[in-house]
């Protein structure tokens, strides 16, 4: 029986889920010369520009890393309080450089393909660089806002540089195991295996939850790390809802395109353009994505309701860096693939996409064709990959949903656009982590700053608490 009295309830225990709990519970660069010597085979120009590019994200990753862990202002403004809070926001606006500024604004609206366009002349360096901007995006290269894609996935860093990206001994679940531990240390209570069917309301409040076991757990806080509509939709009787927030919940957009395949191996893959094992690039994130007009060609397929045929392949091997992953002599890797609709519409003729001739719109029923689709794509560029695959398990946008819960099987909790972003995520009038009912907060990626492994939203949210406890 998982039954009981708490001080609060934080609903599903992802990262920021379980930041959430442990702050309630507590209250080397690849080498930058050989970057440079790798862009110089493609452009010279693009060379002796790319330090000048790295500076001027550091300059905005700065500014808008200083706002990822505050809370967004009241919109729209009412009262006092909250005129002060937007012009202590105006005052650190107007400490921007017109260079900064000018920066933020473009980087919000504008495309990636734009905004790499006005610093290099390579397409190999540009398509390189621009699918940061669509990982998990609903748009391609050059839908506008996918700039602001692109700064997001180089915010933060590892070892103190900037932009990089980690593989986490032990696998990420080991930073699971790290929260959780800080949490149960600061008095936390973890159970597992327990799924939460109802938040508990009574006299207009949140007073804890209903376990799908039917087991009760009161608390006079709830913070949910689920996403926005299933948190509003799924686990709340919508009659306890004002009709105007229910209604802008409904419209929150959560469509997935993204799919990811995890491979056993028994050995490295070989690439035709890098022969010799191992190499440096085994332990890079390697993309399949020859041109921005390749990826922009994928999203094309996917707007429309069907699987890229040739689809934008991120690679990355973490055994590389960790062996402990697998056994001895052999490898995992990870394919993030984009563009994958979450929800599939019938093939046509006019209609590009994948097609494997049953004419199915059910993930259930392409995913295993699909993922030996894809197989053979990579194997354009590694001959040797189906020599060396023990086994595969894909994951469709239906089985991130099913599995981890991910309405839409988005990897952000919702699209994170310029109009779902800031004082509008989730919704206009209630992006302060708090909701319309008292006591129940939002603490997922569904809420500012937005998606990532970050723990911003969990952070965040707990201050919340705390501050109205």
């Amino acid at each position: 029986m998982h039954s009981g009295q708490f001080d609060a309830i934080v609903i599903g225990a992802g990262h920021n889920g379980l930041t959430c709990a442990a702050y309630l519970g507590k209250a080397g660069r690849q080498d930058g010369r050989k970057t440079l010597d790798e862009i110089v085979r493609f452009s010279t120009h693009d060379a002796r520009r790319f330090p000048a590019y790295e500076a001027h994200l550091e300059k905005l990753a700065q500014v808008a890393e200083s706002r990822l862990f505050t809370t967004p202002p009241p919109f729209p403004p009412g009262g006092l309080g909250a005129l002060l809070e937007w012009l202590r926001l105006a005052g650190w606006i107007r400490g921007l450089s017109t260079a900064e500024m000018t920066g933020r604004v473009k980087i919000f609206s504008m495309s990636a393909s734009d905004f790499l366009d006005e610093w290099f002349e390579s397409p190999e360096v540009k398509v390189t660089l621009a699918t940061d901007g669509v990982i998990g995006a609903n748009g391609g290269p050059r839908s506008p806002g996918t700039a602001y894609i692109l700064l997001h996935h180089c915010m933060g860093g590892v070892a103190g540089q900037r932009g990089l990206w980690g593989f986490v001994r032990g696998g990420m679940g080991a930073v699971a195991s790290a929260l959780a531990a800080s949490a149960k240390e600061h008095g936390a209570t973890i159970l597992t295996d327990a799924p939460v069917a109802q938040i508990i309301v009574r006299y207009g409040k949140a007073r804890g939850v209903v376990l799908h076991s039917g087991d009760e757990c009161q608390a006079p806080v709830v913070a949910s790390n689920l996403d926005p509509k299933r948190t509003f939709l799924e686990l709340l009787d919508p009659a306890l809802l004002p009709p105007d927030f229910t209604a802008s919940i409904r419209q929150f957009r959560c469509e997935g395109t993204s799919l990811k395949i995890n491979f056993a191996l028994r050995g490295l893959p070989q690439f035709t353009g890098y022969p010799g094992a191992p190499l440096p690039l085994h332990g890079a994130t390697m993309h399949i994505c020859p041109s921005i007009e390749y990826v922009e060609r994928a999203w094309d397929d996917a707007k429309y309701g069907r699987p890229s045929q040739r689809p934008l392949i991120e690679l990355t091997i973490p055994t590389v860096y960790d062996p402990s992953l697998a056994p001895a002599g052999h490898h995992v890797m990870g394919a993030f693939l984009q563009y994958s609709p979450d929800t599939l519409q019938p093939p046509t003729a006019t209609r590009g996409g994948f097609d494997d001739g049953s004419g199915s719109t059910s993930w259930d029923d392409l995913r295993e064709p699909y993922g030996s689709h894809v197989l053979d794509l990579i194997a354009e560029y590694c001959p040797n990959i189906r020599d060396v695959v023990v086994d595969m398990q894909v994951l469709t946008p239906l089985d991130l949903e099913r599995r981890f819960g991910l309405t839409g099987g988005n990897i952000f909790h919702g699209e994170m656009s310029f109009e779902q972003m800031f004082v509008m995520r989730p919704v206009a009038g209630w992006a302060r982590y708090r909701t319309p009912v008292p006591g129940l907060y939002l603490c997922g990626s569904g809420a500012h700053p937005g998606g990532g492994v970050m723990g911003a939203p969990g952070y965040n949210c707990a201050r919340e608490v705390l501050k109205h406890a």
